[in-house]
């Protein structure tokens, strides 16, 4: 029989913070609806300039939450009705709980954002496959987001329930390791997703079609008549937005059983789960059109992923009597974090520094 975690105090309990889900939840959507009906109204090709400035506005805002989370915990925290539940979290002071809480999120946004950068590349191998024009890429990208919003969520639940069992986080902390080492030693291959079982699905069950209609993802065409009764009627089928649209959902599903552990490892808040990986995917559309042409350029970039997820898988299930008792259970956040940026961006440097080497034509 599995057995339950010491009983940890939940800091953000969502029977007291049901209201802020709901209002962050309805601020998100508010930037969303902006984005598309102001900013990207119109259907163009992403610059690499817009790109950059929308990726630092989406970073900025995640710092400028860290920020405000952090003012708003130390001044939370040391109130009555709070002190008990920090303490019993095991952190000797309201402060150090409430620094503690803004490095959780940081280094939470930090891995997400660091783990997303391989899946840009697998939107770049389907946008490519399906012929998509650079003009309605963004548009298949934001409600590629919503999607993975609504997985996310259901994903974050989920693994906050199963957290709860020390089983369950030697299990989680295992399969990161083993995942890392197989990003770190397996050949890279090219992705190929005609021989996705999911599109094979698709086109067994959903009519679609190869020409596409604008910015629709379904229009109406005749059916076609086999049996030559000269009677045909109007159908929807899809057009190569919506089988597009649906391997990016997919991809992001798949993605997301190793992201979401991953944060786990970070912090056992689901609270700040869910806002580090909402502000990470928020940026993950003008991150994609920032790294579109890269692939190549950060090849060595898979192994300071794998090692990351080495790392956080580690962190799960190494026993805490294993840490120093300066330590207090716990391995330090900021350690976490600089070393989590240190590998990502040395990987990236090291890409630059060591190009990859083509075979000659």
């Amino acid at each position: 029989m599995m057995t339950l975690l010491a009983n940890e105090s939940i800091l953000f309990p969502f029977a007291e913070y049901w209201a802020f889900y709901a209002g962050f939840t309805a601020f998100v959507f508010v930037l969303l609806a902006l984005d598309l009906g102001v900013f990207h109204r119109k259907a163009h090709a992403v610059s690499m300039k817009e790109a950059t400035t929308w990726t630092c506005i989406w970073m900025s805002l995640a710092v400028v939450f860290c920020g405000l989370l952090w003012w708003y915990c130390s001044y939370r925290f040391p109130q009555a009705d709070r002190v008990e539940s920090v303490l019993a979290a095991g952190y000797l002071t309201p402060a150090v709980a409430a620094k503690e809480v803004a490095l959780q999120f940081l280094t939470g946004f930090v891995v997400e954002q660091s783990l997303s950068v391989d899946n840009m590349f697998v939107f770049v191998v389907i946008f490519g496959f399906f012929n998509i024009p650079s003009t309605l890429q963004h548009r298949i990208l934001f409600y590629g987001i919503l999607g993975a919003l609504a997985f996310r969520a259901v994903f974050i639940a989920i693994g906050a329930a199963l957290i709860q069992y020390k089983a369950v986080v030697i299990v989680f902390g295992v399969f990161l390791v083993f995942t890392g080492i197989k990003i770190i030693f397996a050949p890279e291959k090219e992705k190929d997703p005609e021989h996705n079982p999911i599109l094979k699905l698709l086109r067994r069950f959903v009519p679609l079609t190869s020409k596409f209609h604008g910015q629709d993802f379904f229009v109406k065409e005749l059916a076609p008549d086999p049996h030559g009764t000269g009677k045909q009627a109007l159908r929807w089928v899809g057009t190569p937005l919506f089988v597009a649209l649906i391997m990016i959902e997919v991809s992001d599903i798949v993605f997301a059983v190793d992201s979401v552990p991953a944060i786990f490892a970070v912090t056992k808040e689901p609270f700040i789960v869910f806002t580090s990986n909402v502000f990470a995917i928020l940026g993950l559309r003008s991150l994609y059109f920032l790294l579109a042409g890269a692939h190549d350029k950060f090849h060595m970039l898979k192994y300071g992923l794998g090692i990351v997820l080495v790392f956080v898988g580690i962190k799960m299930t190494l026993p805490e009597s294993w840490y120093p008792a300066s330590w207090e259970g716990h391995f330090p956040m900021g350690w976490s974090l600089a070393f989590i940026v240190g590998v990502i961006g040395g990987s990236m440097v090291l890409s630059v520094m060591l190009p990859k080497k083509h075979a000659p034509a």
